[in-house]
Order: C-alpha cells, then sequence, then structure tokens
C-alpha cells in the first residue's frame, strides 16, 4: 500500500500513548485524522486541540462520512482493542486496509534511516534522549515516543523525513515489522509471558529482531546479554563505557570511554543508574551517526525526561513526590535504588497498581521482594488492561507476599489521605495502569497542604 494515496486515517485506540504518536504525525503530513477512545484523557484532548475529531463511543454512527470510503482511508487498531468492538468489525468486514500500528511504523520508517530501541525496559527513555540528542544536532528526523517528553511536551519530534527514531516494541513480537539501520537492546528480562509462553521464546525473538537489522548496519547491546554487538555499560569496560561518576546537586558528573576516546565532564539530570545507561546507549548510538561530540555532550545535559518516568512533581527540602511508569519488579528495583541514591536518609512510601493480572500472577516473587524495599507500601486494585480476572490474582493476594509490616491495601480515593497520614517525606507512585490520571489530583492535594 502507498501512504501518499491515502486522504484519511482512522485510528481504533487513538488515544492511546504509540498510537496517538501515530495521529500527530499523520496529521503533520496534511492528512485528515480521526479515532475512537474508550475514554477521554490528556492525550485525547492534546489531539483534539490540534484538530483531530475523536469519540468515545463505539458506535457506526460516530465515524464521519469521508472516513466510510474504503478507497482513501487507511484504519490503524491497536491489539488492546477487544475483539467485538462493532467499528474495528465494520472495517475488516467492508474490505478496508485496516493495520496494526506495529506495521505502519515499519512502512514509515523503511525508507528512512531507521535507529530502532528494543529492550523490556529503558526503550521509551532511550528513545526520547536520542531523540533529543539528533534533534539538537539539527538531524533531520522523525521520532516516535512511548511517553511524552518534557523537552517538546509531545510524544512526536518532528524535523524531516531522512531519519527515524523508533520504540522496538517485543509486545507480541510487533518489533519484527522494523527493519533498522541501528539498534540497540537494553534488556531482555522476562516480561509478557502472557504471550510468549516463557523466557526463552522472549529471548528468541529478541535474536530475531536482531537479525532484522539492516545490512552493515550496527547492534548496540548492553554489556552482559547473550547478543553480539557494540557493547555499553558503567564501570565494566564495554566498548562505550561511563566511569568516574560524581553527583551534584542531583546531576549526574561522568566520562564516556568509546572505542577511540574518552569525553569527559558529561552532564546528565535524570536520576538513576538505569537511566545513566540509557543515556550512554543513545549518546553511543547519536555519535556512530556521525553527530559533533560537543553538540551531544551540550544536548545531554538539556535533557529533561519523559513524563512519569521517574517525573518530579513536588521537590522540595520538606516533601519530595515522584511519579513513575514503573511496572515490572526490575524497574521498580531501578526506581528504589533511584531514590536511596538521590536521598539515603529520607523515608520513602510507595504507592503502586499492578499492571494486568498475568504479568501480576507470573511475577508475584519478585514484585513482593521489590515493593518489600521501601519503608511504606500502598497498594491499589490490579489495574485489568486488556484482561479479564484470574481467580485468587488479586491485590490481597500479593499484600500477602510482601515482606514489610508498613503495608496495606487502599482505594485510588483514599490515597491523599493516606499520604498524609504518613510521615515520609519522599512520596512515590508507580505503575502503567490509570493511578497516572491521579497524579495531578495528588499533587495538587499535597501543594495545599503545604
Amino acid at each position: 500500500m502507498n501512504l501518499n494515496h491515502i486522504n484519511n486515517v482512522f485510528f481504533v485506540g487513538i488515544g492511546g500513548i504509540g498510537m496517538s504518536a501515530l495521529a500527530r504525525y499523520f496529521k503533520s503530513i496534511g492528512k485528515d485524522v480521526s479515532g475512537y477512545d474508550k475514554t477521554a484523557t490528556e492525550i485525547t484532548n492534546a489531539l483534539q486541540h490540534l484538530g483531530i475529531s475523536i469519540h468515545f463511543e463505539d458506535n457506526l454512527s460516530n465515524i464521519d462520512n469521508a472516513f466510510k470510503n474504503k478507497e482513501s482511508t487507511l484504519v490503524i487498531y491497536t491489539p488492546a482493542i477487544p475483539k467485538q468492538h462493532s467499528q474495528l468489525n465494520y472495517f475488516i468486514s467492508n474490505g478496508f486496509t485496516v493495520m496494526k500500528r506495529s506495521r505502519i511504523l515499519g512502512m514509515i520508517t523503511e525508507n528512512t534511516f531507521c535507529l530502532a530501541v528494543a529492550g523490556t525496559h529503558g526503550k521509551t527513555t532511550t528513545t526520547s534522549i536520542l531523540g533529543h540528542l539528533l534533534y539538537e544536532c539539527d538531524v533531520k528526523l522523525t521520532a516516535f515516543l512511548g511517553g511524552i517528553s518534557e523537552n517538546y511536551n509531545s510524544n512526536l519530534i518532528l524535523n524531516g523525513d531522512e531519519v527515524s527514531v523508533v520504540e522496538a516494541d517485543e509486545f507480541d513480537r510487533s518489533f519484527l515489522t522494523l527493519s533498522p539501520d541501528f539498534a540497540c537492546i537494553t534488556s531482555m528480562d522476562a516480561d509478557h509471558l502472557d504471550i510468549y509462553g516463557d523466557a526463552s521464546a522472549l529471548k528468541k525473538s529478541f535474536e530475531d529482531f536482531s537479525k532484522k537489522i539492516k545490512k552493515g548496519g550496527k547492534l548496540f547491546v548492553k554489556n552482559g546479554l547473550s547478543l553480539k554487538g557494540i557493547t555499553y555499560g558503567i564501570e565494566d569496560d564495554s566498548d562505550y563505557e561511563i566511569r568516574n561518576i560524581k553527583i551534584k546537586n542531583g546531576t549526574y558528573i561522568f566520562e564516556v570511554k568509546t572505542p577511540q576516546t574518552a569525553i569527559k565532564n558529561i552532564e546528565f539530570n535524570l536520576p538513576g543508574r538505569h537511566n545513566l545507561s540509557n543515556a550512554l546507549v543513545a549518546f553511543a548510538m547519536a555519535l556512530e551517526y556521525g553527530c559533533d561530540v560537543q553538540k551531544l555532550v551540550s544536548a545531554l545535559a538539556t535533557y529533561k525526561g519523559v513524563k512519569r518516568r521517574f517525573t518530579y512533581q513536588i521537590k522540595t527540602d520538606e516533601l519530595v513526590f515522584i511519579d513513575d511508569y514503573a511496572h515490572h519488579p526490575e524497574e521498580i528495583n531501578a526506581v528504589h535504588s533511584a531514590v536511596r541514591e538521590m536521598y539515603p536518609a529520607k523515608k520513602v512510601l510507595a504507592i503502586f497498581q499492578p499492571h494486568l493480572f498475568s504479568r501480576t500472577k507470573d511475577f508475584a516473587d519478585g514484585f513482593a521482594e521489590s515493593l518489600s524495599q521501601f519503608d511504606e507500601i500502598l497498594l491499589l486494585d490490579i489495574y485489568p488492561a486488556r484482561e479479564l480476572p484470574i481467580e485468587g490474582i488479586t491485590s490481597e493476594w500479593l499484600l500477602g507476599k510482601i515482606n514489610n509490616p508498613n503495608k496495606r491495601l487502599i482505594q485510588k480515593g483514599r490515597i491523599l489521605s493516606a499520604i498524609k497520614a504518613s510521615d515520609a517525606t519522599v512520596i512515590l507512585v508507580i505503575g502503567a495502569g490509570d493511578i497516572g490520571e491521579e497524579v495531578k489530583h495528588i499533587k495538587q492535594g499535597l501543594s495545599i497542604a503545604s
């Protein structure tokens, strides 16, 4: 299919973070864009401000007539949409071109120099750092992000169409639709076992992805992973290595050893060794692409982060409130170590909303162990997303596994009062479900209280 012949693009699930980036992209190149989502959010509001028509009821009458022409309309859907969705089934049964987001991303990027970021953790942050570095070096790029960049207040960075930067998502093996020139793999921890069945199948999919790199391309791998490529790591003798790390007023200052040289006095403002690692591989990929070293050093110092990735909502001497998307035990461990590194003497309260019944079941012991490290834990009900409940898999069951006396279950409406009742001075909200929607209310309540 030739995307140039398409006038209209309809999104089923337009409010998803990856879907909305594509919607912005198609709007920016002059297509008529419309779509459905279940509920209004900040993301859908932002799309409507761009002139994109969105409705929130699954009814055929809500589809504008212009989008009922199958010759000029492309339909993009997300796998999170239920199979019985009437609008999606209308498009399928009437012979429209209907494609998954990942396939469209593959088509958009195939005529560009594509840099893809893969891994079970760190994709969004790494992609947004890489997009920012290339943008600041005036590369003609389009970057599709899985989160809202603080620097651009968008999940799309647009500066041309010669280079594309994308997240290579392992969920349902969708990253196998890409053929990148450069790719990195940040991690291969077990996840999405509802799709893969076991960790070995997940690992095999990463191996398959590594073979999708174009001839003459480059693969960057975190040191220690069982794939061959340009290695990167922290103080571990990798090809690209961060060393001599200092922390000054919450900022990392370090040097990077490359295969050719050492670059000193690099600054990076995101807390956590995991974020340092993400910054390093983005830096390495941009350098290997051909960006100027000093421009890269300057750009890295101005990187502000991604919303809901260790985002400071309140940062005072008396109270710190941080919001993070962590939804896997390894991600929670990374958040914990970052908090302890920055605030070693302060009491930390973690409020966690588990995401998916299957993930909670598969990693219950890991969740319990990672959550037990905080001084106080508040646990919300499991956010189901695309799933039906699994018998016996509840937050109460998970709570019983947490080895810490300062723990309890809580409803979303009681979060603010529970925080106020605690003597913790560092507050963490973590999870990938709708807990993100509560953050602004919590921030407002705490701001008024202080």
